[in-house]
């Protein structure tokens, strides 16, 4: 009888633990749509780049190829890690001084006639995001001379843009500019201002006052942009990118007049405290990721809604923004950059035990024991 009842509790123990499940194991919903993978960084408490899942970039660009009197120079040296003091702390200066969060420069003052301006851009290690939807909380530099650039970047002719430039502000006037690059602004000389997916759209805030949440949610047929969760433009048409690509962080200047401006008087800095991005993989490894773990897509909490702010993302609880890498159970399977102290899991990837694997082991162990007992 013992040998039943242990057999019965074993069994018992196989159908319970088949059935637990993490949360979002299907993925995140945006407006209804799902997506299968995701990324964040928290920069305000991230303290070592190589651990963000970010890339700072080192090329050069000669001024006639960068269609300026200048030339830009991009290099690690011009990405600065400013992380919060404590790991419990939302707001305040970092621990270099100033703003917390990752600093973007541009070398200010002149480089002479045909000199390069040093400058700093950022990557995802991810190259496979095909659609999805991407935010970051920046603050801008008040300095004129500069274009601060939040983008999707597949090639000159598939690219998403949200673009500052610092020159545009003033009292009055606080733009940003939505471009998709595509055909069109190529055939136009790369300026898709003569296009129609291009519009320069006026914020009610000043950019370089404060951190703001700018959005653009990617889909097959269109392209949404947003402020601080505040529908700005709806872009559709054949400028829409179809292949998958990278997220990127950029501000730099070559002195064109039309554009960037520049360079400015001094360095000037652009700071940003997260980015997070919703997306699906182009890579076949991680679609089979997916149909591994996505065994019920309508059991309970198998999809996951991404939160939207409410608020400007700054002072201590509206800067306190929802991020599902430091929650419990809710980043099964996906790649997750282990250098934030407030993650939930650790390592690079979001370790969570098979319920298939347990299911196996179980079966054999219960298998092994039956040979034992039976007479």
């Amino acid at each position: 009888m013992p040998h039943f009842m242990r057999l019965f509790s074993l069994f018992s123990s196989i159908l319970l633990i088949s059935t637990v499940r993490a949360d979002c194991e299907c993925g995140y919903t945006v407006n209804g749509t799902l997506f299968t993978d995701l990324t964040e960084s928290d920069f305000l408490h991230i303290k070592n780049i190589n651990e963000s899942g970010w890339i700072p970039q080192t090329y050069t660009v000669d001024p006639e190829l960068s269609r300026g009197p200048y030339g830009k120079d991009a290099s690690p040296d011009q990405i600065v890690l400013n992380p919060l003091k404590s790991r419990y702390d939302w707001t305040g200066d970092g621990i270099k001084g100033g703003d917390a969060g990752a600093q973007i420069l541009v070398r200010g003052g002149d480089p002479g006639e045909g000199g390069m301006i040093r400058m700093g851009e950022l990557d995802t290690n991810r190259t496979d995001i095909l659609y999805g939807s991407f935010r970051a909380g920046i603050k801008l530099t008040g300095l004129p001379g500069t274009c601060g650039a939040f983008f999707w970047y597949l090639n000159d002719t598939q690219e998403i843009d949200m673009e500052f430039l610092s020159s545009q502000f003033n009292a009055t006037s606080h733009p940003v500019n939505l471009v998709l690059q595509s055909q069109k602004s190529l055939a136009a000389g790369f300026n898709a201002h003569d296009t129609d997916s291009f519009q320069v759209h006026q914020l009610p805030f000043d950019p370089s006052g404060g951190f703001h949440e700018y959005r653009f949610d990617w889909f097959r047929d269109h392209v949404d942009f947003y402020a601080d969760g505040v529908l700005l433009k709806t872009m559709s048409g054949d400028g829409v990118p179809s292949d998958p690509g990278h997220l990127a962080l950029s501000q730099w200047s070559n002195g064109d007049p039309m554009w960037s401006g520049g360079p400015p008087a001094e360095d000037a800095v652009m700071t940003v405290s997260y980015v997070k991005g919703y997306f699906n993989s182009s890579d076949t490894a991680r679609q089979d990721d997916w149909r591994d773990r996505c065994t019920d897509i309508n059991a309970p909490k198998a999809t996951c809604e991404v939160p939207e702010i409410t608020a400007p993302p700054q002072g201590n609880v509206s800067a306190n923004t929802f991020f599902f890498s430091q929650q419990q159970n809710m980043t099964v399977n996906q790649s997750i950059p282990s250098g934030n102290p407030n993650t939930v899991t650790s390592g690079a990837w979001s370790v969570q035990a098979s319920t298939q694997g347990i299911f196996t082991i179980l079966l054999l162990s219960s298998f092994v024991l039956l040979t034992e007992w039976w007479p």
